[in-house]
């Protein structure tokens, strides 16, 4: 992409009005902040990379933006999986890893987080005044909690603990005009005027830049324990999480199918059963006798749903043996070839057909589409597998995928769960939406982002109103 004299003085405006250092310009640094996990072959070529250090330097970058109509793409550590930090021509990227403080108030329970911090670094932070922060997505290692509030992430434990929009108190968010928003606070309830601090959960940057986040926090976690169950195949797995969430309300309640099963111990072994169709992998963290109790219900409705064998343990590194097996599918599945990871959720009743029907897109389309799940919240992980460089098995893949949205909202489902819309499923968004939700959304966000700056192509499909 050439760039023109005037673009260029823009930009070098762009570096004056910031310090040194945290305007990136030259191409080598800026490719790295092209693409996000997703890898989009078509990313375009941004014309700076802003590194914010505070909420003042990101309202001079969102100020300049709309001075010279500049698209904006904002970007914690670029983990998204649909596409949803994939910067485009002549963009610039806004980038708030820097900014990952971290100050934690143990008598209010709530920590005080800016949006480049790690997950994982919010949690040991908490741990340290025995406090916990429940969300945990998959990347909680690698995953900011910027991101995690643009998709509104959710994770392993938010079957009985919830998605990150339960844990989030207050925002800071500017605007693309540079305004600064201050929503919520330190309260645990608050009802005073519309709930905008949930309209940019889950927004993907679209409609403002976070920039601060208050974090509620909940009393650690106690001692756990923890059941695997192996399944002949997939139907019968996917009625015992049924029985189960109707029953009990386990702390984790995982699957994964004989490819995942088989992926994650030809890449790391960990003694899973191979033969198995399925894995159920629960937790209970019940207090007391109830722990014990609610495991024994489990371990009885698993084998009336067909269970071929159950085990339980009360050892905590044992069950996180099996906890790190589930976590550690995503990787086993991106060796076996070039990988484009799905993210449906259908109603919890609904998996064992759903489940067999993924099952059927895998072979109609001759992939290997391994499957793992929050399956307690109907939160299935396919992972579309394809040889890299193979033209023909892509094009395949996308139809898979394709299918796979289909799919979930033929069940009364949808497109996503927690990794978000991006760029690879506003088509999906649409069908499964509607017209009429689409309008209102496309008003929200011409309201907020009046010259259609923030994060174009997320998220929303183009609004039909703009014309061609």
């Amino acid at each position: 992409m050439s760039v023109t004299a005037t673009a260029r003085s823009a930009v070098d405006a762009l570096v004056s009005a910031l310090p040194a250092g945290v305007v990136v310009t030259d191409a080598v640094r800026v490719e790295k902040y092209r693409h996000d996990r997703f890898e989009d072959l078509a990313a375009g070529m941004p014309c700076a990379v802003v590194r914010a250090e505070s909420t003042e330097q990101v309202q001079v970058a969102l100020r300049w933006a709309t001075e010279h109509r500049v698209p904006v793409v904002p970007r914690g550590a670029g983990t998204s999986l649909s596409g949803g930090a994939t910067a485009v021509d002549g963009c610039l990227v806004l980038t708030l890893e820097r900014m990952s403080g971290i100050r934690v108030d143990p008598d209010r329970r709530v920590a005080h987080v800016e949006p480049g911090a790690l997950n994982i670094s919010v949690k040991e932070a908490a741990a340290g005044h025995g406090l916990w922060y429940p969300p945990d997505p998959g990347s909680y290692r690698i995953s900011t909690i910027g991101g995690n509030i643009a998709t509104n992430a959710g994770g392993l434990c938010c079957v009985k603990y919830g998605v990150t929009a339960d844990y989030v108190l207050g925002l800071d968010v500017v605007l693309a005009d540079g305004r600064l928003l201050r929503l919520g606070g330190e309260t645990m309830k608050d009802v005073a005027g519309l709930n905008l601090r949930q309209l940019f959960v889950g927004s993907e940057g679209t409609l403002g830049v976070v920039t601060g986040a208050v974090l509620r926090l909940v009393p650690q976690q106690g001692e756990v324990s923890t059941l695997v169950a192996s399944f002949p195949d997939l139907v019968s797995a996917g009625t015992a999480v049924t029985r189960i969430g109707r029953t009990v309300r386990p702390a984790m309640l995982e699957l994964m199918d004989r490819v995942s099963i088989n992926a994650v111990e030809d890449h790391s072994p960990r003694g899973l059963d191979r033969e198995a169709g399925a894995l159920l992998i629960v937790q209970s963290d019940a207090p007391g006798r109830s722990r014990a109790e609610e495991i024994a219900t489990v371990e009885a409705l698993c084998e009336e749903a067909g269970a071929t064998e159950v085990a339980t343990t009360d050892d905590a590194d044992e069950g996180l043996m099996f906890v790190d097996a589930r976590r550690s599918a995503g990787d086993a599945t991106e060796a076996r070839g070039t990988l484009l990871a799905e993210d449906i959720c259908v109603p919890v009743d609904r998996l064992p057909e759903v489940l067999a029907e993924i099952s059927a897109i895998a072979v109609r389309h001759d992939l290997e589409i391994p499957v793992v799940a929050h399956a307690g919240d109907g939160n299935l992980h396919p992972g579309i597998v394809y040889p890299p460089g193979d033209a023909a098995a892509r094009d395949r893949a996308w139809l898979a995928f394709d299918d796979l949205m289909a799919l979930a909202t033929t069940f009364g489902g949808t497109v996503t769960g927690e990794h978000g819309v991006g760029r690879t499923k506003t088509r999906g968004l649409a069908a499964q939406v509607g017209p009429d939700v689409l309008a209102v959304s496309h008003a929200i966000k011409a309201t907020l982002d009046p010259l259609g700056l923030l994060n174009p192509g997320a998220l929303l499909p183009r609004d039909p109103a703009e014309g061609s």
